[in-house]
């Protein structure tokens, strides 16, 4: 199933159509995840299901070339890496681990406003992870952990 494309047009249409709304949404929900509910997690895994969408409408294939193994791993490690050096960068300005305050010797807006900005940058990186996380798991269950070259199909 996963490695044929979808005969109906009308699914083909339909998710053509829904893909970037539900990815706008995604990107809004983390981006409001700082001061209402949502947040990285959530958005995280909303981006991941529009593109295991794709997946599941148009194949493997074609959805490997939008968003291919080394894409999502690539991904993974920068959400990992953005969350992780937002942490050391407050560390390194004489913070605690995630204390946003610190930030505001760089961006120079107040503490209250670098409390937001550090949680805003935050929650894209748990995003940008999770995301990556939601597809490879989906890639690992549906194909039993196993990728075949594309030559096979």
């Amino acid at each position: 199933m996963l490695s044929r494309e979808s005969d109906n047009l009308i699914v083909k249409t339909v998710v053509r159509i829904f893909v970037p709304f539900i990815q706008v949404y995604a990107l809004y929900v983390i981006a409001h995840g700082h001061y209402s509910p949502g947040g990285g997690f959530q958005g995280g895994v909303i981006l991941g299901a529009s593109i295991v969408l794709l997946f599941l409408a148009y194949g493997r294939r074609q959805a490997m070339r939008r968003m291919g193994e080394g894409l999502t791993a690539f991904m993974n490690s920068t959400g990992v890496f953005i969350y992780g050096g937002i942490g050391l960068l407050c560390l390194l300005l004489g913070g605690n681990l995630l204390d946003y305050a610190s930030l505001d010797r760089i961006l120079h807006v107040g503490a209250a406003q670098s409390r937001s900005l550090g949680i805003l940058g935050v929650e894209v990186g748990v995003g940008i992870a999770v995301m990556a996380a939601m597809i490879s798991i989906f890639l690992d269950i549906s194909t039993g952990g196993d990728l075949p070259d594309d030559d096979n199909d």
